[in-house]
């Protein structure tokens, strides 16, 4: 589970410049923009990462003036990247005693997300997307969801100091989609649920054209193993098709073996798909090494350019992803730029 609020540590403040009333505090790899003296270095407080619900009697000034929105029924808003003063600002700050207040002890690192009723805001989506739920999204397979750079800020030192290689790729702006085949068994999974088959479902219907039940069985037949293709689905009605297709698309970024319970090497994950004739997610690099030298903001600034799924003129990209060729470890950096552009 994504840890949208938890008990940090202040790292660092500075200036913003041309500002007398705000500051910016750093935690892990995050920057927050504050008030000045709300914090100081060394200080416990909750953090509240961006895309989280904060309910408005947390933090009502979140909706300047305005009427909280509701969703999932708390009235309250989502936190979104924004730039004051020219500083780029992820998440909120806020005074540990809203959890001392009901818990009475506190430590760093506390995930205190379910104590606070913090909640992933997620957009609603179309009924050919969402279609009819069968039951939850399958135990047996992880879900599809990178951690952020800026929550590995100490692990990132690490890998630098290593020979690790990474596989870069582009993380793609669309609805995520898994199909599993095990012991017989087809499936068809949204990002939390598993589907039926129904005539419109939009899942469905890319699973049906692509072959994947074919190509599972097959596979499980002759190699003895039960896979599940994970990968992003583009095209009409997926977030404003913003990559302009005519005809939705299924790009896989991993496969997972569920006998054995761990991913595919990004080596194996191509063959297999290049072997199929699927679709990869682009990739830039096979194996790169992070620089000793390379800073965390640098990567983060590497994330923002053009999609190569448009032209010049193109879509903003999401952002990149990285996935270790020796370790079973990845992480994603999202653009500051395309956070910033998002309606």
């Amino acid at each position: 589970m994504r840890k949208l609020a938890t008990i940090r540590k202040i790292e660092s403040i500075g200036p913003i410049e041309g500002a007398d009333a705000i500051e910016v505090a750093q935690v892990g790899g995050w920057k927050v923009v504050t008030k000045k003296n709300d914090f100081k270095v060394g200080d416990l407080a909750v953090y509240f990462e961006i895309d989280s619900w904060i309910p408005d009697h947390l933090a009502p000034f979140l909706s300047k003036g305005h009427a909280p929105r509701v969703f999932n029924g708390v009235e309250g808003e989502r936190l979104r990247t924004v730039k004051l003063r020219g500083q780029v600002s992820q998440g909120l700050l806020l005074d540990r005693t809203v959890a001392l207040d009901k818990v009475g002890e506190i430590f760093e690192g506390m995930d205190v997300s379910r104590l606070l009723n913090i909640q992933l805001y997620s957009p609603p989506i179309s009924a050919q997307l969402a279609g009819q739920v069968s039951g939850g999204f399958p135990s047996f397979i992880p879900k599809t969801d990178q951690e952020r750079i800026q929550n590995l800020s100490r692990e990132f030192k690490e890998w630098k100091d290593t020979d690790l290689t990474w596989e870069q790729t582009e993380k793609l702006d669309g609805s995520s989609m898994t199909v599993f085949f095990k012991n017989g068994k087809f499936g068809v999974c949204s990002r939390n649920w598993e589907l039926r088959e129904a005539e419109g479902n939009t899942l469905w219907s890319v699973a049906r054209e692509y072959n994947l039940e074919k190509v599972l069985a097959d596979h499980a037949a002759t190699d003895l193993a039960n896979l599940a293709l994970q990968g992003e689905l583009i095209g009409p009605g997926i977030q404003d098709n913003k990559y302009k297709l005519t005809k939705h698309a299924f790009y896989i970024f991993d496969i997972y073996n569920i006998d054995r319970q761990q991913y595919l090497s990004p080596g194996l994950r191509k063959d297999f798909i290049a072997r199929h004739g699927l679709r990869h997610v682009p990739v830039f690099s096979s194996a790169m090494k992070l620089d000793p030298d390379l800073t965390m903001d640098a990567l983060l600034k590497e994330a923002e350019g053009k999609s190569v799924m448009g032209n010049i003129t193109g879509p903003e990209r999401e952002g990149h992803v990285y996935k270790c060729n020796e370790l079973p470890v990845s992480f994603k950096c999202i653009s500051n730029r395309f956070l910033l552009r998002e309606k």
